[in-house]
Parts: structure tokens; C-alpha cells; sequence
């Protein structure tokens, strides 16, 4: 910590000086404000400790001048008793804190612990906003094929808007990672992104987890409760699986959005909210409207701006760059090869849990990785061969003509994985000929 010491008494001046040097922080004096605003030119303390009536430029002065110099500079002010006044006013316009001379040097001492302190959270807040802002800028949702470019010309065209905009898209489709980028790219990304995921809240705490309660409203209800719409107040409200809110709910929920305001639960306060709305789905809410188990009206409100997230399965381009990112993420080494037949097997495989199942088998892959390098002997036999399964023990309700054909398979592809997909060595495994393996292969159309 570097700290500026200002003040036109030399004894008080050489004395904190010292004191603070001998705490172990780097100080600078002056006996006028010019100087050290010269030097401040060259050199940004973090500290300005001055003294606040000095003969050539005074503290309010000097503290405008090193606020317009760099606003996170901690200023500290020295002052007489009959200028106390003039040091609380100074607070107003950014001072830290003052103190009355004479003083001991420990309460000095306490103030710089207690700026040490804040300008820790601080820091660590702005490196979280930096974060915040890097994991959920446009690249963070990883693709290059052409479904992935469309689903951003809609994201950037929405993101500054207060439009409505639901999500659908299967699970594992990275919904809620574009919720986050949709917020984040707003307007309103210093706001609240409050999130409800609909499918965990029973009926009887939905409406007061999303409305909020007064007290005595209900038996348990000891106080008044804010709900998640208040929560989200100038900022986005996503509602997850907004399919299985309570069909009789879901009138209270469109009057919310359309009428923007809010009663809590045995209120009669209207409540205005101003909020985005962000919902997702993973069902057909258009079917739902049709079997009478979704109300329309609700559902035009919510489809103002829709965005449909396709299945990985229907853009295996992506994989090989979504594998890289996640390897990337879970490696400690940000050289680890990975062999194309790795991307080769992983392409084929029908991925039903979609990126969040490619991300934990990234995750897999480079823990059990050895040298550096990721290889096709460490992928699981159910990702190599999607519907075989690893053991042929659980025949259910099968002849034995079909017992016997999945023994085969598995016996088969088992040895193939074995030796690589050399059919010579494979046969050799398996202790028949060549040809047989062959007819073998052709036959279970393998």
C-alpha cells in the first residue's frame, strides 16, 4: 500500500510518516497539496492522508482534485475540532474518514486496516465482474455451426431489449447458460437475475415463493416475505420449466405480466414491478395449449420472443470444439492432446443429455488421461458402441436365439475395441477364422 502523507506541520507530518513506514507501508511526504498532486501525475498512492486547512490549496480543494485525479483513492482527513463540520461535508464528496488532531497513531492505524479490508472486496468484486462478464460474453456458448449462429443473431438482437423471450430446447441444451448471457449483455445486467426452476416448488409455496406473503396470511406465515417477481425488481426473472406451473396459478402469472405489478399472498397492495422475463421449456407448450393443459393466452404473452435450442445430436460439428473448451476447463495442462478418432466416436453417439452429458464425459476423459494425451481406449463401452450393452447378463424376457446373438455382438465388438479395429487380431482373440468374423460383422450389420 502506498499512502501520501500531506500536511504543513513538519512534527505531525515526519512522525505518521515514520509510523507508517515502520508498519511496513511505502509513504511519501508533503508539506502542500501542489506537490503531491504533481507527483500524482507519476505515482497513484492508494492513501492520501492531509490535513484539512493547509496554506495553499485546503482539503476540500485538494480532495476534489484527487477524486477528478482517480476516484479509488482513500482520502483521510485530518482536522482541528472546530473544523469537523467542514471534515463530515468532506465526506460527502468521497472523503474515507477524518480524524481530530491531536490523535494517536494507532487510530490511524485502525482507519488503513479498515481501507484495507474494503479495497480487498472491492478488488475481488471488480475480478468477479470481470469473470462474470468473460464467462458469459456471446463465446461462452461454445458452436460454430450455423444453429448456433442463428440462435445469436436472435441473443443479440433481444439481450438490450425488455422483450419476453422463452427458451426451449431439450435438457442439457444450455438454457440457463443463455439466460446468464442474455442478462449480462443487458441493460440490466447490474440488476438482479433472480432465478425459480418451476418444477421443484410444490402448489401450496409456488404463489408465495413467486408473489411473496403477508404475515398471518397463512399458518406460518410469521412475517412478511419479499417474492422472487419483487426480488428480480429492475432486473430479469427466469422461470425455469415454466410448464409445470399450476394451471389455476397461471392466470395471477400473466396478470403479473401484463399488468406489471404484483399483491402478495393476503395483501391488497398493489406492487409495481418492472422486470425481464425470461422462461424455458422443455416440452411443446403449443400441444400443452391444445390438450388443455396450458392456458393460450399465457402462452402468447411468453412466446413474444422465442428461441429454440437444438439437441447436440443435431450439430455434431460442435462437438469437437465443445470437447477442446471442456478439456480445456477441467486440464491442468492446457497442451493435452486428444486423438481425432476420439472426436470420430464422439460425433456418432446420440448425446440425450446433450452438452451437459458431453461436458462430463470431457471432464472423464481428462481424468483418466494419461502422457498427456486423451485415446480412444479410456472412452466408455457404451459411448463407443451406443446401444450395446457393456454385460450380457440381464436377458430379460429374450429366446436364446437372441440370447446368443448379443453374446456374439458384445463378444465381438469387445475384441474389436481390443485389437483396435483390426479384424485379423480380432478374430485372432476371439479364436476364429478371419472369414467368420467377417460373415459375423456383415450379419449384425455392425
Amino acid at each position: 500500500m502506498r499512502i501520501y502523507v500531506v500536511d504543513d506541520e513538519r512534527i505531525i507530518r515526519v512522525s505518521l510518516a515514520d509510523e507508517l513506514r515502520d508498519a511496513g507501508f511505502e509513504v511519501l511526504e508533503f508539506a502542500h497539496a501542489s506537490p503531491a498532486l504533481m507527483q500524482m501525475s507519476e505515482i497513484i498512492p492508494d492513501i492520501v492522508i492531509t490535513d484539512l486547512k493547509m496554506p495553499d490549496i485546503n482539503g476540500i480543494e485538494f480532495l476534489t482534485k484527487i477524486k477528478k485525479i482517480n476516484p479509488n483513492i482513500f482520502v483521510v482527513l485530518m482536522t482541528a475540532y472546530s473544523t469537523v463540520s467542514t471534515a463530515v461535508e468532506a465526506m460527502k464528496l468521497g472523503a474515507y474518514d477524518y480524524i481530530e488532531k491531536p490523535f494517536d497513531n494507532e487510530k490511524i492505524l485502525l482507519i488503513i486496516e479498515r481501507i484495507i479490508e474494503l479495497k480487498q472486496v472491492k478488488d475481488e468484486n471488480k475480478e468477479l465482474k470481470i469473470k462474470l462478464n468473460q464467462d458469459y460474453d456471446f463465446s461462452s456458448y461454445v458452436g460454430g455451426s450455423p444453429k448456433v449462429a442463428k440462435i445469436f443473431d436472435l441473443v443479440k438482437i433481444v439481450a438490450q431489449k425488455s422483450t419476453s423471450v422463452l427458451l426451449v430446447g431439450e435438457t442439457g441444451t444450455g438454457k440457463e447458460l443463455l439466460t446468464n448471457i442474455i442478462h449480462y449483455n443487458s441493460n440490466r445486467n447490474k440488476k438482479p437475475l433472480i432465478k425459480v426452476s418451476c418444477a421443484i416448488l410444490s402448489r401450496e409455496i409456488f404463489e408465495s415463493e413467486l408473489f411473496g406473503h403477508v404475515k398471518g396470511s397463512f399458518t406460518g406465515a410469521l412475517s412478511d416475505k419479499i417474492g422472487r417477481f419483487e426480488m428480480a425488481n429492475n432486473g430479469t426473472l427466469y422461470l425455469d420449466d415454466i410448464d409445470d406451473v399450476p394451471l389455476d396459478l397461471q392466470v395471477k402469472l400473466l396478470r403479473a405480466l401484463e399488468e406489471r405489478e404484483i399483491e402478495r399472498v393476503g395483501g391488497n397492495k398493489p406492487i409495481k414491478i418492472d422486470i425481464r422475463l425470461i422462461a424455458s421449456t422443455k416440452k411443446d407448450l403449443r400441444k400443452m395449449v391444445d390438450d388443455g393443459e396450458f392456458r393460450e393466452d399465457l402462452y402468447y404473452r411468453l412466446n413474444v420472443f422465442p428461441i429454440q435450442l437444438p439437441p447436440l445430436r443435431e450439430r455434431p460439428e460442435d462437438i469437437i470444439e465443445l470437447v477442446k473448451y471442456f478439456v480445456s476447463v477441467y486440464s491442468d495442462d492446457s497442451k493435452k492432446q486428444i486423438d481425432n478418432e476420439v472426436f470420430d466416436i464422439l460425433k456418432k453417439y446420440p448425446f440425450h443429455g446433450n452438452v451437459r452429458e458431453l461436458r462430463n464425459m470431457s471432464e472423464r476423459l481428462t481424468l483418466l488421461s494419461a502422457d498427456n494425451k486423451i485415446e480412444k481406449s479410456i472412452i466408455p463401452y457404451e459411448i463407443k458402441f451406443p446401444g450395446f450393452k457393456p454385460t450380457c447378463f440381464a436377458f430379460d424376457n429374450k429366446t436364446l436365439v437372441e440370447i446368443i446373438e448379443e453374446v456374439e455382438k458384445n463378444a465381438i465388438l469387445g475384441a474389436l475395441d481390443k485389437a483396435n479395429g483390426n479384424k485379423a487380431k480380432a478374430a485372432e482373440l476371439l479364436g476364429i477364422p478371419a472369414s467368420t468374423l467377417k460373415s459375423k460383422i456383415v450379419k449384425f450389420e455392425l
